[in-house]
């Protein structure tokens, strides 16, 4: 399998580019409120991948999507929203150091939501790792 085909290689780069996203974010809104942040942020992205889809030839009408498919994208759409928002406005009155841990709370929910809504299986192994990231995000907030 060649590295930009591996799943971890993906999220690994998710991961620095999420960790720059708070950094860039929280100096970022220091002069304006987080609301109007988010919604520059978004702009931003938005420009930014239509760029991308047009280089790559990929920009196109969606085509033949299923009304379940469109469902759950909206969804999705109104569920990053609303995670973006609430982000900038912890990171307007919160350390970057100790809001994106708590943010990272995600991942112990995706993991839950994945077993109880999808029937995903975690190993016991798998799920001390999911509990010491919940772990280690409660001790920073209740240190903080």
């Amino acid at each position: 399998m060649e590295l930009g085909e591996a799943w971890w290689f993906w999220a690994l780069l998710s991961a620095v580019f999420a960790a720059l996203t708070a950094i860039f974010a929280k100096v970022g809104v220091a002069g304006i409120d987080s609301d109007v942040a988010t919604f520059i942020r978004t702009v931003v992205i938005l420009v930014t991948l239509g760029l991308i889809l047009l280089a790559l030839g990929k920009f196109q009408a969606p085509g033949d999507v299923s009304a379940r498919t469109w469902v759950f994208l909206v969804l999705s759409g109104l569920a990053t929203g609303a995670s973006w928002i609430c982000y900038f406005r912890a990171l307007k009155v919160g350390d970057a150091s100790l809001v994106a841990p708590v943010d990272k709370l995600s991942v112990v929910l995706v993991a839950l939501f994945g077993v109880t809504l999808l029937g995903e299986r975690l190993t016991g192994l798998q799920w001390v790792g999911i509990s010491m990231v919940g772990v280690g995000a409660v001790v920073l907030a209740i240190s903080g």
